[in-house]
């Protein structure tokens, strides 16, 4: 993995699965992450062939449910993040899918209270030794790049020594968010203290915060010094942000994403909750388009609000008779 002067869809959780992740790659990112996924669900699932999409899945033993689905297209730029606050267990997730992903990478930033409760997340921020361990472990064992995600500490000292102990761990690069755990997504990011940081190391630092036009991504790495940038909800509102041609209207991206979705099989779910975010920023759920994407069962049902009902049964008219390009 090379993390210079890259683009990065950052991990979210419910909407960075394979269609958000093919396109925003599709738009020009370079580096996509997936939904962080906790280990104790990972180390549950078994590796499965799908041939019936061309996918690569890992199941819940015993069930149906796809918990990470990916695909030799994305091989060589998908991050698989988990949640862990155990380095025996992060190491058992993490060979699962290793040979299936570019990187692995440690979510060290998820200020949720679920993740906290648990010990994940910005959790282990404030356990330095268990950061090592999680780490060293990983990396001691694993072929495959070993990444985390932090968020800002109380500090830019406080930051800056953490991040150079992660740097000693043999990470071939760090994730910092911009923000505190306190801090709310209206809050400010705060560039000079990820400058901070990447003065202070000689691995790629990726920055993340505040990114919602191509220009951004200038802008960050010209205000931070940092090897690459990642966007989070600039990517989720529209993924056409990657794009250096400027962004494509909402409407268009919203069908590109159905259609994904449609073709890889997606989680109505994971579908649904994606529109919904993508609606509540350019309009509302109260109005006809958002009501009609909640009483959707099905992703038959999006195709046909969006129109695509022709574009679906041409995709399970080729999954039926086997006749994939």
């Amino acid at each position: 993995m090379d993390y210079d002067n890259k683009l990065v869809l950052a991990p979210m959780v419910r909407v960075g699965t394979l269609p958000l992740r093919l396109l925003a790659a599709d738009y020009g990112a370079d580096i996509t992450y997936g939904e962080e996924i906790i280990d104790h669900k990972f180390v549950k699932c078994e590796r499965r062939v799908n041939e019936h999409i061309g996918s690569t899945d890992f199941i819940e033993k015993g069930t149906d449910n796809v918990v990470f689905r990916t695909c030799n297209e994305e091989r060589n730029r998908v991050v698989f993040q988990i949640g862990t606050s155990d380095a025996v267990r992060a190491l058992t997730a993490a060979q699962l899918v290793c040979k299936d992903v570019a990187a692995v990478d440690i979510n060290m930033g998820c200020p949720r209270s679920f993740s906290i409760s648990g010990g994940m997340g910005a959790a282990l921020l404030t356990k330095p030794e268990l950061i090592h361990d999680i780490l060293t472990t990983l990396k001691r064992n694993l072929d495959t790049p070993v990444t985390c995600k932090i968020r800002l500490l109380k500090s830019s000292q406080d930051t800056v020594e953490l991040a150079r102990r992660i740097e000693k761990t043999g990470v071939s690069a760090l994730a910092v968010h911009g923000r505190r755990v306190a801090d709310r997504p209206r809050d400010p990011a705060k560039w000079s203290e990820i400058a901070d940081v990447v003065a202070a190391l000689s691995i790629p630092v990726i920055a993340n915060g505040d990114v919602f036009e191509y220009d951004d991504f200038r802008c960050v790495k010209d205000a931070t010094g940092a090897s690459s940038v990642m966007v989070a909800r600039g990517a989720l509102w529209n993924a056409s942000i990657f794009s250096p041609k400027g962004k494509v209207s909402w409407e268009d991206v919203k069908r590109d994403y159905i259609r994904k979705s449609i073709l890889w099989d997606n989680d109505i779910k994971s579908t649904k909750h994606t529109l919904k975010e993508m609606i509540m920023h350019y309009s509302s759920l109260e109005l006809p388009e958002g009501k009609a994407v909640i009483k959707s069962e099905s992703l038959a049902d999006l195709a046909q609000l969006y129109g695509e009902e022709k574009y679906y049964k041409f995709v399970h008219g080729k999954k039926v008779t086997g006749q994939w390009e």
